[in-house]
């Protein structure tokens, strides 16, 4: 495939890692992001296992050292606010690095923007492809052929939407929800998570990087999911933190008063194949792990999966189903353990919470 034209669908994690990869492979990639620039919100994510190697290959692993979080471990504080177990974030035995999601993301896009066209404030509206190529249809942008087609375009992909079909046949939810949204100040401890829960709720403060991020993983309901509905979005959050205590009144107050916020419901893609033709699906778009953070590592570790299969073959085809047959079964380990994780992260009854928190004590003295 040396010199086809690839057009990447999303300027994030995924994407700007697969578009300094082609390009290294000889590739021309276009990107276009549906927003106008690098949003700010996000959790911090881990960068860690098939992931290292890819970042340190791109000479990007410095700057995201330099952009790491200093967080070490995690409180869990009952009702009142008061620490019942402190927990180490790692055992230390590997070379992990926490960094805000949209500094990893900045990282990234740095590495990326002189390697391939950006068309930002755009969106693919339609595909129609031949045996020789895609004729692309932009809601603002003149039409263009390609020769290949990647969504990179997250969990609500309009490239998967317009293949593949609805969202729904695809992406199943899994009865939770999450909220952040970026402090104005640092944290008093920078080295500290604090989290707090209720049953079916959790509350956590990070310390991020110079400013703390406070999320908010819940499970319910009939979430308004249009983006462009962000008060509607707030209001919903706010509705299921109702009553509670510590810092919670005061950081949904917070969220509620900014207009960088994120939101969205936690959901598992899974589709039978990855690819359709000379159109295939890369990061959430394909196999959304949304939880714990794994989900970047993994974009990452695809999109030297699939710029490597593209550059090893002409065949297209080919090299979408190695790329496949390769990553799927990193992100379906991930998303088997997804359940549990939940139960972990924000169970659903008082006795689930008291014996989680039982088990963080117990684990907190035999790590002291």
């Amino acid at each position: 495939m040396h010199a086809a034209n690839v057009l990447i669908s999303g300027a994030g994690v995924a994407g700007a890692t697969l578009a300094y990869w082609l390009a290294r492979h000889g590739l021309r990639p276009t990107i276009v992001e549906r927003s106008a620039g690098q949003r700010s919100s996000g959790n911090p994510v881990d960068v860690r296992g098939p992931a290292l190697p890819v970042v340190e290959a791109m000479g990007v692993l410095p700057a995201l050292r330099g952009a790491a979080t200093n967080a070490t471990r995690m409180a869990v504080l009952d009702a009142a606010g008061r620490r019942v177990a402190v927990l180490p974030l790692s055992d230390g035995g590997g070379d992990e690095v926490e960094v805000p999601r949209a500094d990893l993301a900045g990282v990234l896009h740095g590495a990326a923007r002189d390697e391939a066209e950006i068309l930002y404030d755009d969106t693919i509206t339609a595909l129609d492809q031949d045996e020789h190529g895609i004729d692309v249809t932009f809601e603002r942008s003149a039409p263009r052929r390609f020769d290949l087609v990647i969504g990179a375009d997250g969990l609500h992909s309009a490239v998967r939407r317009i293949t593949f079909g609805p969202e729904q046949e695809f992406a199943r939810p899994i009865g939770l929800y999450v909220a952040t949204t970026t402090l104005t100040e640092p944290a008093d401890d920078p080295r500290t998570v604090l989290i707090q829960n209720a049953p079916g709720r959790m509350a956590s403060v990070h310390p991020g990087r110079g400013r703390a991020i406070s999320a908010f993983i819940f499970r319910g309901r009939g979430a308004p999911f249009d983006a462009r509905e962000p008060e509607r979005q707030k209001a919903f959050v706010a509705q299921a933190y109702a009553g509670l205590g510590w810092r919670v009144p005061e950081l949904i107050g917070r969220f509620e008063a900014v207009d960088d916020v994120f939101f969205d419901a936690v959901s598992v893609v899974d589709l039978p194949s990855w690819s359709r033709g000379r159109i295939t699906l890369l990061g959430d778009a394909a196999s959304c792990v949304s939880l714990l953070g794994d989900g970047s590592s993994l974009a990452i570790a695809g999109a030297s999966t699939l710029a490597g299969a593209l550059a090893a073959t002409d065949d297209h085809g080919a090299a979408f189903a190695a790329y496949e047959r390769s990553h799927r079964p990193l992100v379906s380990a991930k998303q088997r353990g997804v359940g549990r994780s939940a139960a972990v992260l924000v169970p659903k009854t008082r006795t689930g919470l008291a014996v989680r928190n039982l088990i963080a004590r117990v684990a907190s003295g035999s790590s002291r």
